[in-house]
């Protein structure tokens, strides 16, 4: 357990490690008072299994961190790059010096304000804390620390991005404004609802044009100025049904794709992946202009104006959800719900009928049978 020492005129409190089973001291205290209750605090956590080596807690954040990323290798390459990017300018600079257990909430919470003061989005600041909590969580479950000082801190509200949606016929001048090469592309993301790296990594083998179908199945993303294909953002390859238009102008560009099953459909006009910084600057940008749209669409709205195009035809919250390939029906709801109609006078006047009916006696309780038999539909 742990036992107290005079060391000349001063008293050491000496603990054995329940690991090592080496005696080792806890501290040196001027007053006796102090070293008895710093003594009996140890005992408690021996007892209590909450003991914390503090050797490990003085192990420098920048070497945990680097043993915590060591074990993420089942994450996208991007995914790791972001993690990277994060540690080096943001968390590494203000905490890869100091110890374990010398990080408290106050330091999170004045790292938090100054990456405020800076400018840095809502957004960042969300992503920085999160990797930085899940690094000091960590390092409680591995018994390093007693409590994650970056737990419960307080953060700025996150402002989601304003959807923009474009009718059909915005679709149509947005493509006519794009060079005759990428035309295809355009009215795929618009009617498809792809996203950017989806598109990059189609290939001939996953166009159906018999079926008038896209198997989505890859993905493809920047990191570190290279191309790396993996999955799908949900990890779930999809199937898309395509309009007869959409399947004709696949099977025109086709004609130009090479004839292996792994070439890839959309491509730069020097045959290399696309390169969506470029394509933005210079094909979408100009397009905006000529097409006389909102300057401030992104391509990623195209996505939008795919699940908006479904609600205005009447399709299903689920269809939609399998069209664009979300992991839940709630996240189609939450995203896209406001575009539903809403008849609040339906369900009104269905209320008002049920209880006039009620007070009246002439709708009877449906039996145990008849429950069942609902249920069963």
């Amino acid at each position: 357990m742990a036992r107290i020492r005079k060391h000349r005129d001063k008293w050491q409190v000496l603990y054995r490690d329940p690991t090592t089973r080496k005696e080792r001291s806890a501290g040196v205290y001027d007053r006796k008072g102090d070293a008895v209750k710093q003594r009996r605090a140890i005992e408690y956590r021996l007892q209590t299994r909450e003991w914390i080596d503090p050797t490990l807690q003085a192990t420098l954040y920048a070497e945990w961190a680097q043993t915590w990323i060591d074990t993420k290798t089942h994450l996208k390459p991007k995914t790791l790059a972001g993690y990277e990017s994060l540690f080096n300018s943001r968390i590494l600079p203000r905490f890869g010096t100091a110890r374990l257990r010398d990080i408290r909430a106050i330091d999170i919470e004045q790292w938090i304000s100054g990456m405020h003061n800076e400018g840095l989005s809502a957004s960042r600041i969300r992503q920085a804390h999160s990797l930085i909590s899940s690094t000091l969580g960590a390092a409680v479950r591995s018994q390093m620390l007693q409590i994650n000082a970056a737990a419960g801190v307080s953060l700025p509200r996150k402002s989601r991005n304003k959807m923009r949606f474009l009718t059909p016929y915005e679709v149509q001048r947005l493509a006519d404004a794009i060079p005759e090469s990428h035309r295809t592309l355009i009215f795929t993301l618009a009617y498809s609802g792809i996203r950017e790296g989806e598109a990059t990594a189609l290939r001939r083998n996953r166009v159906n044009l018999l079926r008038r179908e896209l198997i989505i199945s890859e993905s493809a993303t920047d990191v570190h100025g290279r191309k790396v294909f993996g999955e799908t953002k949900n990890r779930q390859a999809r199937t898309i049904a395509l309009p007869g238009f959409l399947t004709d102008m696949l099977a025109t560009l086709l004609e130009d794709v090479p004839a292996e099953p792994s070439a890839l459909v959309f491509t730069a006009s020097t045959g290399e992946p696309i390169d969506w910084s470029n394509f933005r600057n210079r094909i979408w940008k100009p397009a905006l202009v000529s097409a006389g749209l909102d300057q401030g669409l992104r391509i990623h709205d195209l996505r939008h104006t795919a699940a908006s195009m479904l609600i205005a035809q009447g399709c299903h919250p689920k269809v939609v959800q399998e069209h664009l390939g979300h992991s839940s029906i709630v996240l189609t709801m939450d995203r896209y719900g406001h575009l539903y109609p809403e008849d609040r006078s339906e369900v009104s006047n269905a209320l008002d009928t049920a209880f006039a009916s009620g007070g009246r006696g002439t709708v009877p309780a449906p039996d145990a049978d008849q429950m069942q038999t609902q249920r069963r539909r």
